[in-house]
């Protein structure tokens, strides 16, 4: 037994000096073999060949046989395809190799290393890529009759390591360039088998930075990404954790964001993370932001679908441009996203101050894009977020926009597909006040059309519709008011108290034009006003009358700017407008008070924001007190009230004219119509004395 042990031994001792010396021996064959310019001059034929790229190896081709085979491969430079441009280059590249695996069809591999690597993608103005002609055709041989398919690949890789890498993305269809100047990329271990189906990848780590187009010049970014451990096979996927974090920075702006998925589980098709948090921070000027969002997330790759429910966080925003200075919102919903039907979904409620918001958005397509959206607001007071207005802005806000040319820019309507509805149970914006308002919203083609839109405001209600063209710049408004006070409703909407009342306002008017002063100089349609119990601020006709009659010997005409605290009351009053080239023409007006009727006639110039009008105030009755009798000798009288001037700053004068003239003749009518009356009484006494006295009665 002894003996045929050390028989057994020395046998394995023999066979293994034998392999040992066989192995040497074909070490020094390969080394004798290896011949490094012909396999260059070889390598580079095949490479013009098959892909008419021109393959310079300039560095050292080595090859190493202990302890791995390993290929050391120097700088190497690879052309643009029927060029001599360079597309990818690298400095060195080494890839390393176990030998007995290879015997089993199985590959052992204890490194692969690129250093510097510099690569330029480019996607020409065709829409072609410079790298179409090195992913043609198909990934792998079909076959045929008669011949064995190769066993599944299986792969044990030590590690993979690439170092300061730098990538070019050059898009010539839009004129942009986005470069990586400086990606690493490694791993420890990893194993794939083609027949199992399985993947384990062991401290997965890339790091990168570079640069991206900015609003003002090129943003610096950086991206890393870690993943301790990750495994996948048919049945399930799991992770401890997978860790993205990102940076941007340019001019005047800043953000950092991170990323983390943590107890990844699943199917390689369907895998979920029980939490996925997300949180960023940035400034952009003098505004800064945090957010911070957590959910669980459910994907289904093959599909391309995934799901964020539910979803919770929260948005702080600072900024000294707004005035309550800072602001938060809770956030609460959940999301869904299919990439390959295009569509999504999203959920969100949220609460800020004294708003409670509920929010639906659903997109049917992203290109172009297809929303449908449902936005619910119980009260919204966003006079409180805009930054405050200098004093008088509100009076001269239309001036402003006269003389400044306030951009019109309507192009983002041409893109979007869009319905929706807008619910806010009250509203404040720029001081005008809305409650109930409902409206429905639709974009296409270019157009946006809100109809109906409905509200209560100022005591009554409002409906109409609003519709807006981009593809010429137009603007149609479609509006009635019914029962609404107008004085608050003007002094909120435009700063200008110069009228009181109650009742309807219609307005059909539309516009067209690339700026506010280009709109309202083209303005064309109607419009009408009826109101009952109100007052004409800036003027009062019945004082302005009595002093009329006071100076009725003077021919002096009389101009006064506009008072606020002078008004003329009315019972009724009534106007309709053409409107057309931004004129609104008026030739109806009905004013109506105990003792005045004032009718006029008159253009108000909205695009020059001046007015030019007559109204003539008549007395058409008179009673026993003071008033009454100061306004007697007026009694059937037209005085002419001219009021003109700019709108921030309006006049108006009684044009005097004739009116002493008349007033004298109707003085003398009036003398002469009382003597011939007295005279006529006179002679019907005398007729009657005569007829007493002819039948003696």
């Amino acid at each position: 037994m002894k003996n045929g042990s050390m028989n057994l031994l020395r046998r394995a001792g023999i066979a293994t000096g034998s392999v040992a010396i066989l192995l040497l021996a074909l070490a020094g064959v390969l080394y004798a073999l290896f011949d490094e310019e012909k396999i260059k001059q070889e390598l580079t034929q095949v490479v013009l060949a098959k892909t008419q790229r021109q393959l310079v190896i300039s560095g050292p081709l080595e090859l190493s046989l202990w302890p791995n085979v390993a290929v050391r491969l120097g700088r190497t430079t690879l052309s643009e395809s029927g060029s001599a441009t360079p597309f990818l280059a690298f400095e060195q590249a080494r890839l390393s190799v176990a030998v007995l695996p290879l015997l089993k069809k199985q590959v052992s591999v204890d490194g692969a290393e690129i250093e510097n690597l510099a690569a330029t993608l480019i996607r020409y103005k065709d829409g072609r890529l410079n790298i179409a002609d090195l992913t043609a055709g198909a990934p792998g041989q079909k076959v045929g009759a008669g011949e064995t398919a190769s066993a599944p690949l299986k792969l044990d890789i030590g590690h993979i390591r690439l170092a300061h890498a730098r990538l070019v993305w050059r898009d010539e269809t839009s004129g942009k360039t986005t470069t990586i100047s400086d990606l690493d990329f490694s791993t420890g271990r990893l194993l794939a088998d083609g027949e199992r189906k399985t993947l384990s990848v062991e401290a997965l780590r890339l790091m990168t930075e570079g640069d991206l187009p900015g609003p003002q010049g090129n943003d610096r970014f950086t991206l890393k990404l870690e993943v301790p451990q990750l495994a996948f096979s048919p049945e399930q996927s799991r992770s401890e954790s997978l860790a993205l974090s990102a940076t941007l920075t340019g001019a005047g702006r800043n953000l950092a964001a991170q990323l983390t998925l943590s107890g990844l589980k699943g199917s390689p098709e369907a895998p979920e993370a029980a939490k996925l948090d997300f949180n960023a921070e940035g400034k952009q000027g003098a505004t800064q932001f945090k957010a911070r969002l957590s959910a669980s997330l459910a994907a289904n790759l093959a599909a391309q679908s995934f799901r964020l429910e539910p979803l919770a966080g929260r948005l702080d925003l600072v900024s000294p441009g707004m005035p309550m200075k800072q602001l938060q919102l809770p956030l609460r919903g959940q999301a869904r996203l299919d990439l390959k039907q295009q569509t999504a979904a999203l959920e969100l409620g949220t609460q800020f101050d004294e708003s409670k918001i509920d929010a639906r958005l659903e997109l049917a397509k992203f290109t172009p894009l297809g929303m449908n959206f449902d936005l619910s607001i119980d009260r919204l007071d966003l006079d409180r977020y805009f930054p405050p207005q200098a004093a008088g802005s509100a009076a001269s806000a239309g001036t402003t926009q006269a003389n400044a040319p306030s951009p019109l820019d309507f192009s983002a309507l041409k893109n979007l597909d869009l319905t929706g509805t807008i619910r806010i149970g009250a509203l404040k914006v720029r001081r005008l006040e809305l409650a109930r308002l409902d409206a429905r919203l639709k974009a296409a083609a270019g157009r946006l059309d809100i109809a109906p839109v409905s509200a209560s405001l100022y005591q009554g209600t409002a409906n109409g519709s609003l519709g807006i063209d981009a593809n010429d710049n137009g603007v149609v408004l479609r509006q009635r008011l019914n029962n609404v006070s107008i004085a608050p409703l003007l002094k909120d909407l435009l700063g200008k108290d110069v009228l009181e009342g109650r009742g309807n306002v219609t307005l059909d008017v539309n516009g067209r034009g690339k700026t506010v002063a280009a709109m309202k100089q083209t303005l064309a349609g109607n419009a009408a006003l009826a109101l009952k119990d109100g007052a004409v601020k800036g003027i009062n006709l019945a004082q302005r009358l009595r002093e009329i009659k006071a100076g009725l010997g003077s021919k002096q005409e009389v101009t006064q700017a506009a008072r606020s605290s002078e008004k003329t009351d009315f019972a009724e009053l009534s106007a309709s407008f053409r409107i057309a080239g931004g004129v609104a023409h008026n030739d109806d007006l009905m004013l109506k008070s105990p003792f005045l009727r004032v009718t006029g006639a008159g253009d108000i110039d909205l695009g020059h924001e001046r007015l030019d009008y007559l109204a003539k105030a008549s007395v058409v009755a008179t009673s026993a007190g003071q008033e009454g009798k100061d306004l007697a000798q007026l009694k059937g009288i037209t005085i002419p009230v001219r009021l003109f001037g700019p709108f921030a700053d309006p006049a108006w004068k009684i044009e005097l004219g004739n009116l002493v003239t008349e007033a004298a003749k109707e003085k003398i009518e009036a003398k002469v119509s009382e003597k011939k009356q007295e005279i006529q009484q006179k002679a019907g006494d005398k007729m009657k004395d005569k007829l007493k006295g002819l039948f003696g009665k």
